[in-house]
C-alpha cells in the first residue's frame, strides 16, 4: 500500500480504488487526499463512477482492490455501520428520513444511535432530553429548529435536505460524505442548503459531490474531476476550471 506523504495525515485519503461490475470498469485505479477541514468536490458527467466511489467510501460498495484510509487508519474492510462509528457520515442522494416523525425524532434518533441510549422509538421522546437538547442544537445549526416538532414527511424538500445533513451532524461525523444535497431543490432552497454547507465548512472534512457547478466552483478547497472511473484532475477550483483536458471532458460550454 502508497505511505501517506506529506507532514499532515489527510483526514480521508483513497488509494488506488478499483471497482468492476463484470466487464465494466467503474472506478479504475483511484487516488487522493482530502485535508482535515477542507471541502473537497468530486465532480463528472453521468455514469463517470461518482456514485460509486462514493458508495465505497461510505462502505455500501466493497472496494475489489485499493484502501480506504480514515485520519490514517485502513478502514477498507469495516462495515458501514462501524464506519460512522469511527467518524465518517453520508448524506445520500435520496432523503433517508422516516417521514412519520418529526425532525426532532430523526435527528434525536441519531444522537441516540451515537450515544447507545435505551431510546425508545414510539415512546414520548420528549422525555429524552439528553437526546433532544444536543438534536434541538444541531436543528438550530441547520435552520430548522422552528420546524422540529412538525412530521419530517411534511417538510419541503430543502428542508428534507437540511434535516438530512442535521441526521449525519449528529453522529458527530470527522468526515462527511454528501451526496448531491442540491438535487431537487429550487433556487431559494438551493441558496439556503449553499448557506448552510458554507457554514459547516471547515466544522467538518466535507466530501462533496455534486452537478450544480455554481455551488461547487462557490465552495470547493480543492475539486477533482472524475471521468469514465478516472482522477482526471484535481486541485483549485480556477485551476481545474481553466484545465483544457477538463473543459473538454466534462466542463465544455459551461466553462469560461
Amino acid at each position: 500500500m502508497a505511505e501517506m506523504s506529506g507532514s499532515e495525515t489527510p483526514a480521508l485519503a483513497l488509494v488506488d480504488l478499483n471497482k468492476a461490475y463484470g466487464a465494466l470498469k467503474v472506478t479504475d485505479h483511484v487516488s487522493l487526499d482530502v485535508a482535515t477541514g477542507e471541502l473537497h468536490a468530486i465532480i463528472g458527467p453521468n455514469g463517470a463512477g461518482k456514485t460509486t466511489l462514493i458508495h465505497q467510501m461510505s462502505g455500501l460498495a466493497r472496494s475489489d482492490s485499493g484502501h480506504i484510509l480514515l485520519d490514517g487508519q485502513d478502514i477498507t474492510g469495516l462495515s458501514m455501520a462501524t464506519r460512522v462509528r469511527k467518524g465518517l457520515a453520508r448524506s445520500f442522494q435520496i432523503t433517508s428520513i422516516i417521514p412519520g416523525f418529526t425532525g426532532l425524532e430523526n435527528v434525536a434518533l441519531a444522537v441516540q444511535a451515537r450515544l447507545g441510549s435505551s431510546f425508545r422509538l414510539f415512546g414520548a421522546v420528549s422525555r429524552e432530553e439528553r437526546l433532544n437538547a444536543p438534536a434541538r442544537d444541531i436543528l438550530e445549526t441547520v435552520g430548522l429548529l422552528g420546524r422540529a416538532d412538525l412530521p419530517a414527511g411534511l417538510l419541503s424538500h430543502g428542508e428534507k435536505r437540511q434535516l438530512e445533513l442535521a441526521i449525519a451532524m449528529a453522529t458527530e461525523p470527522r468526515v462527511l460524505l454528501l451526496d448531491e444535497p442540491l438535487a431537487g431543490t429550487g433556487p431559494e432552497e438551493s441558496a439556503a442548503v449553499i448557506a448552510l454547507l458554507r457554514k459547516l465548512k471547515g466544522r467538518y472534512t466535507i466530501v462533496l459531490i455534486e452537478h450544480d457547478m455554481d455551488a461547487v466552483f462557490a465552495l470547493a478547497d480543492r475539486v477533482s474531476v472524475l471521468v469514465y472511473g478516472r482522477i482526471i484532475a484535481s486541485g483549485a477550483p480556477d485551476a481545474v476550471r481553466q484545465d483544457p483536458a477538463v473543459r473538454e471532458a466534462y466542463l465544455g460550454e459551461e466553462g469560461p
